[in-house]
């Protein structure tokens, strides 16, 4: 089979793409907890429940109720969404669009869902006219989408998670995935259609390439995909393929150019390298590493090195010439960057030579850009060296999690500190008590370990499928994500993700999802559970109770290891961020409506 586009990847990709999609691994990471996808509308100025008012309701019918006419608002301007027929309750009530008829999940006093959920969707007028089959994959009563699930075993993914036990079970992911579907096709305006979910087993393993793109042919051609989630976690063949057969891809592997149907929820590797450099420029560089394990270099302006990941296949080398150059550019001087590979038979002699030329580098602070498993061999060879400098988490994915923290020598890692995108963490009580698989179906998701994460692609999906409108087609799907915008006050325990152009970041569109990270430091001695809600000793700390930055918006003060406003978990959510309460709604398994799945999916394999 001919693949549709080289494997070489271009000095824009994602040097984290083979490593990325491991964050679906590890079970209710913060950033899950609240997911910020922001659709069009005029009248929510600060794009949340909790501070969008509304008054008297304009009715309410099923799905297939008064089709949504015209297009102009009282003040005689466009109703956002209307070229797409995806008119929001509030913007319709603005208007004086007293024919509109809305769902029965509708609350008419905010505009959004009836749903526990602080960061609700809006809800969106009824439809009479669906248009029927608007593009490969969708008819007029059904939308098509294929969940790829991975073999229970795969040897790389078990040796990268091995300090963290996860016991989900494929047929676990796979109900997991119904279920967050039924609730939602049941919630969410989806203008008639039901989303109907097909499971494609994997062939083959993480990293292999040919299986990848024999199931992503299989997936659109065979299967019949309007849009895909998830995929083989090491293997971006898979999201080349879907791409280049114009399906919609979420949760897929990263590539370099995503455009026009692939929205990763991540940030890019330019936007977390981007966002790393404004870090230390603005808070670092030309003050004493004061947080450094070695007295004497407490009092010495710091000296910043990098250890980075170089896999095969990435342009990690001309990432590292980026971070340089953007470093350089704000007057920071990156004396040493030293590359390695994830290789378990020589990682312990890579990292013996790589801490020997840090510390003859006189390297105080050292930017760590790496896999979860490393930093482990690294710290523990510091340790033998007598070297203790600083750690800067450099934004890499899963470094930044308790479970991997805790198994990191503590002599260094009590000097870490750094960017995260993850959000400042909630406490599994108030998790599970605004939990929507137990409010709908009575107890928690089958995927008990890593539903947190499974969540984000129903959710992302069943957002943009309501701004696209009735005529459904890959083209307003986009129209109807790059619509939203971020609120206007950011929140802690939820990240902000948007897409399209809002003018956060040099990218013009935006094809990937966080906006927002946070500053981090790790406490040796702070106690609790970690996203696996296993209890131990070791917990990062959030600077400022979470407080998230927008790129351009870091400031010069340097909070770390200062436990003053720090917040290790969230025993109660902020009052800003509680969420509404509702009942179940009738005909939900959790109101005594029968069992969680529908029986809607059919499985590929």
């Amino acid at each position: 089979m001919q693949p549709s586009s080289g494997d070489t990847p271009t000095k824009s990709s994602n040097p984290w793409r083979r490593y990325g999609p491991l964050i679906a691994i590890v079970a209710v990471i913060a950033i899950i907890a609240g997911i910020l996808i922001f659709a069009s509308g005029g009248n929510d100025d600060n794009g949340n429940a909790a501070n969008t008012t509304g008054a008297a309701s304009a009715g309410t019918t099923g799905a297939g109720g008064t089709a949504a006419a015209g297009t102009t608002a009282a003040n005689g301007g466009p109703i956002p969404g209307a070229d797409r027929n995806a008119i929001q309750y509030n913007d319709a009530k603005a208007a004086g669009r007293t024919d509109l008829t809305f769902m029965d999940s509708c609350d008419t006093t905010t505009g959004r869902l009836k749903i526990p959920d602080y960061y609700a969707q809006p809800c969106y007028a009824n439809v009479a006219d669906n248009g029927g089959a608007t593009a490969p994959g969708v008819t007029a009563d059904s939308i098509t989408v294929v969940v790829y699930i991975a073999p229970d075993s795969d040897p790389i993914l078990d040796f990268i998670t091995a300090a963290i036990k996860n016991d989900d079970t494929a047929a676990q992911y796979q109900q997991t995935y119904q279920d967050y579907t039924d609730m939602m096709n049941s919630l969410y305006q989806t203008y008639g259609r039901k989303v109907v979910l097909k499971f494609l087993n994997a062939s083959g393993t993480s990293d292999n390439a040919t299986a990848a793109r024999a199931d992503a042919v299989k997936a659109v051609e065979e299967m019949g995909a309007f849009a895909v989630w998830g995929g083989p976690a090491l293997a971006p063949a898979w999201t080349e393929e879907i791409k280049a057969r114009g399906v919609i891809c979420l949760g897929c592997p990263d590539i370099p150019d995503p455009s026009p149907t692939v929205f990763p929820i991540v940030a890019s590797g330019d936007q977390t390298r981007l966002q790393l450099a404004e870090y230390v420029t603005k808070k670092l560089n030309g003050k004493p590493a004061q947080f450094a394990g070695d007295t004497a270099f407490q009092s010495k302006q710091r000296v910043f090195g990098q250890i980075f990941i170089d896999t095969p296949g990435s342009p990690a080398e001309q990432d590292a010439a980026d971070l340089k150059k953007q470093l350089a550019d704000g007057g920071v001087d990156l004396s040493q960057q030293i590359p390695y590979t994830l290789d378990p038979a020589t990682l312990q002699e890579q990292a013996s030579g790589v801490i020997q030329k840090l510390k003859a580098g006189g390297v105080t602070t050292v930017i760590l850009t790496a896999d979860p498993i490393a930093p482990k061999i690294f710290t523990e060879e510091a340790t033998k060296q007598n070297y203790f400098p600083e750690w800067v988490y450099g934004g890499s994915v899963l470094v930044d999690t308790n479970a991997f923290g805790r198994t990191y020598d503590q002599q260094q890692w009590q000097h870490a500190f750094g960017i995260s995108s993850l959000t400042a963490r909630v406490s599994p009580d108030i998790v599970k008590q605004y939990d929507l698989h137990t409010w709908y179906f009575g107890g928690l998701a089958p995927a008990d370990d890593t539903y947190g994460v499974l969540y984000p692609q129903p959710a992302l999906f069943f957002a943009g499928l309501q701004a696209a409108g009735p005529h459904l087609t890959t083209q307003t799907f986009q129209e109807g994500l790059f619509a939203g915008a971020p609120a206007a006050q950011e929140p802690l325990t939820a990240a902000t993700i948007t897409y399209g152009d809002h003018g956060l970041w040099p990218e013009k569109p935006d094809y990937y999802g966080i906006d927002d990270f946070t500053e981090i430091w790790w406490d040796p001695n702070a106690t609790g559970q970690d996203e696996i809600r296993k209890e131990g000793k070791g917990m990062m700390q959030f600077v400022d109770g979470g407080k998230r930055y927008f790129l351009g918006k870091w400031t010069s003060d340097l909070k770390v290891f200062d436990p003053n406003g720090a917040v290790t978990i969230y025993d109660k959510l902020p009052a800003q961020e509680t969420p509404p309460s509702y009942p179940p709604p009738p005909g939900s398994p959790a109101a005594g409506g029968g069992s969680s799945s529908s029986g809607a999916a059919t499985t590929g394999s």
